[in-house]
């Protein structure tokens, strides 16, 4: 029980030791940056003043960086231009040139052919250009038809450059710091515990890295949507003759044969209701006979008064 009780009493007090030594170096280290400099500043009569200029100055020296760091806008620019063109295939294969030209890339294309609800052909294409070509492609793009419209967005993520490339030098410097600490870990526990914590910082470190490489991306090349429309709707080609006599003969057959179901429908019809058009017959035939018998006695009625 004594032995098992003091090991894990001597690794705590081993990690312990071990990272006050850690931080004592790094204090050791600014104190010896500091008293080599007092020297020289307090022969020029300004050692009142040491600890203030040196907090001045490394503030002065972070925003010189960050300003070093911002000195450019760091845009991800998008643009949009709407084309009424001649023909759409063909100027899809000159927007081919023009990207080949501006070493960009075609990132999607999709055609909608003329339909009966909207006869006219049109495209949308995606350009992925480099941010300094951005304009001379769009002068380019705008040669191949009539400008509709045109726009271009922008969004400075500077800020966020900024944000993840510190935060990845940190994770850096917490990732080496841990490396040092899990070399000299004695216990099996301690190291795995490191090792743990290890993981999770690589792996920031990677959702980070990938984070900002997407930026910087964004940022190199910008995106054109490019919208065609053709200027009149485009006809299809007359078919060839054989083509027209098989359509013919097949939407006469088939008129013909629609007739003759038709006429086979209305017999059954017939058939079927026979018996009633025979009485209906028989009726009318009744009644016509009945008017003739009747009307001569009619007329002789007027005739035998006349004469009485």
């Amino acid at each position: 029980m004594y032995a098992s009780t003091k090991f894990p009493r001597t690794s705590a007090l081993f990690i312990s030791a071990l990272l006050g030594g850690v931080i004592f170096t790094s204090c050791a280290s600014s104190e010896r940056s500091t008293s080599s400099a007092l020297p020289q500043m307090a022969a020029d009569g300004m050692a009142n003043r040491a600890s203030a200029p040196a907090g001045e100055s490394s503030i002065s020296q972070k925003a010189e960086a960050s300003s070093i760091v911002r000195s450019r806008p760091q845009l991800i620019k998008k643009a949009a231009i709407s084309l009424t063109v001649n023909s759409v295939d063909k100027t899809i294969d000159a927007v081919s040139q023009i990207i080949n030209k501006q070493q960009g890339d075609l990132i999607g294309l999709r055609q909608q052919q003329p339909k009966t609800d909207n006869p006219r052909h049109t495209a949308t294409i995606q350009l992925r250009i480099p941010e300094n070509r951005l304009e001379p492609t769009l002068e380019e793009l705008a040669k191949l038809g009539t400008v509709e419209s045109r726009n271009i967005t922008a969004e400075d993520v500077g800020d966020r450059l900024v944000d993840f490339q510190a935060r990845l030098t940190n994770l850096q410097k917490t990732e080496a710091n841990l490396q040092k600490i899990m070399d000299r870990a004695g216990s099996i526990r301690d190291v795995l515990s490191v090792a743990q914590e290890l993981s999770n910082v690589r792996e920031t470190i990677e959702q980070i890295n990938a984070q900002l490489k997407s930026l910087q991306n964004q940022v190199a090349y910008s995106t054109i949507t490019l919208n065609l429309e053709a200027a009149v709707s485009s006809t299809s080609p007359q078919p060839a003759l054989g083509l027209q006599v098989k359509e013919t003969w097949n939407n006469s057959t088939h008129s013909l044969s629609a007739f003759s179901v038709g006429l086979l429908k209305l017999g059954i019809w017939l058939i079927v209701y026979s018996p009633y058009l025979l009485i209906f017959a028989a009726l009318v035939y009744g009644f016509r006979r009945w008017r003739r018998t009747r009307s001569p006695r009619l007329t002789q009625t007027p005739e035998s008064t006349i004469s009485d």
